[in-house]
């Protein structure tokens, strides 16, 4: 049988060959670069990292837009600082994301994570408002209502002692952590277990309020994962969100005066008990409901896809930081889904 022989000799032209090939496929970070103008965040990012104008000593700093765009496919792979360094340099749709060609110098992994630590979790946090900014401009926000909901983020699980954690739970960090430098970089004292549906599960929460039309993430907020559901709600419910969905985890009076307060209407999951069990009109009601409500569960379901369901930092403040990464990514291809051209 006559086979096709693999050639290892490859010239110039063969390249430009293969770079017009990949020019005619079109992924989902290809789109993004059509309808996110990336320079709107530029004032943002150079102002959070305090970039000095004028003449300056040293290396110029790496371009705080590209760093940006570094940390989406960073975080939308689910890769390391090393990993993503080496991914830029071996990819080419990688760098044709970023505007890279074959001569520009990548910036290394050291690099990345500074940026990130620079950026803090209140960059970021600015980064998202701005975004929400542009989304209420272009309409994508929608005004038929709002889900909230909460999904757990895992870190990395501590092997303490039961005295260690005994500590944790009053709040105090133990001093054995503190031992040596090295152990209390590996020592998370802020994350915490929580049990869903028979399982364990370490780290922290995602509270988020999503556009029930467009399924944007519209405000979040961080906790330990042993924080109810519920206790984050207030803080995410505004005046005018219209309409407000919700599972059972968030009846309670609490939630429901201050959705009164803020003339926000409830259709909130009835809750039945074993002596109040739900009649078969409350039943209905609350598949209805579900149908609406469970479209915050596509918005969970992308980021764990996109390995976005899981933190590999210590501690709450990182933590914070890469859940509002994750929030701002999701909402950067959700807008791209949303501007995409329909198929006719």
């Amino acid at each position: 049988m006559r086979t096709e022989k693999i050639s290892y000799q490859n010239d110039f032209f063969d390249h430009i060959e293969r770079e017009q090939l990949l020019a005619g496929f079109k992924r989902p970070l290809d789109r993004m670069n059509e309808v996110i103008d990336w320079e709107d965040f530029r004032a943002v990012l150079e102002n959070k990292l305090a970039y000095r104008t004028g003449p300056k000593g040293g290396r110029p700093a790496k371009d705080p837009v590209l760093m940006l765009k570094i940390c989406i496919l960073q975080f939308y792979h689910g890769l390391s600082d090393e990993e993503t360094e080496f991914q830029i340099l071996d990819r080419t749709s990688f760098r044709r994301f970023l505007g890279l060609g074959v001569g520009n110098k990548v910036p290394d992994a050291r690099t990345l994570w500074l940026f990130k630590e620079n950026l803090g979790a209140e960059g970021v946090e600015e980064l998202f408002a701005l975004f929400h900014g542009k989304l209420n401009q272009c309409g994508l926000i929608g005004k038929v209502g709002k889900i909230i909901d909460a999904t757990i983020i895992s870190a990395p699980v501590q092997r303490n002692s039961k005295s260690e954690n005994a500590a944790i739970k009053e709040g105090k960090r133990p001093k054995s952590f503190d031992e040596n430098a090295a152990k209390a970089r590996q020592k998370d004292s802020d994350a915490r277990w929580t049990k869903k549906h028979n399982k364990s599960y370490y780290g922290y929460k995602n509270h988020a309020k999503v556009d029930l039309s467009s399924k944007l993430i519209e405000a979040y907020c961080t906790s330990a994962a042993s924080l109810h559901d519920s206790q984050a709600a207030v803080e995410l419910i505004e005046e005018g969100d219209g309409t407000m969905f919700a599972d059972s985890a968030y009846v309670g009076e609490r939630i429901a005066n201050d959705l009164k307060k803020k003339g926000v209407h409830s259709l909130i999951h009835e809750k039945g008990t074993k002596n109040w069990p739900l009649n078969e009109r409350q039943k209905k009601l609350n598949k209805g409901k579900s149908r609406l409500r469970a479209r915050v569960e596509h918005v969970f379901g992308w980021q764990a896809q996109s390995a976005m369901d899981r933190v590999r930092t210590i501690g709450a403040k990182r933590a914070r930081r890469n859940i509002g990464f994750f929030n701002l990514f999701y909402n950067f291809f959700r807008t791209e889904q949303l501007l995409r051209p329909s198929v006719t």
